[in-house]
């Protein structure tokens, strides 16, 4: 079994049945399933509005159940990693 240790590891996939082969030889690193889980705290949420096209929500749906997550706490994860590699190129950063 093959122990996947970062998001950026994991292919696209072209299909469900792709995707399913994939993980019969792979799995996530525990520490990668820790990190990626929403911790709330005491800070103050603002709630916004996106519209997203549906095929491309669906397959947004589709990749955080097969990570066991939520896929608004998936998508506020990916948010914040690319939050920290946008402010890490930044020349004050």
């Amino acid at each position: 079994m093959n122990t996947v240790s970062s998001w950026k590891d994991i292919p696209t996939f072209e299909s469900e049945a792709e995707e399913a082969t994939y993980w019969m030889d792979h799995e996530l690193d525990p520490k990668l399933m820790v990190s990626s889980t929403h911790k709330p705290d005491s800070r103050e949420s603002t709630t916004i509005t996106l519209r997203f096209d549906p095929r491309m929500l669906a397959r947004i749906k589709r990749l955080a159940r097969s990570r066991f997550l939520n896929y608004q706490s998936m998508m506020k994860q990916w948010l914040a990693e690319r939050i920290e590699e946008e402010n890490k190129n930044l020349p004050n950063g």
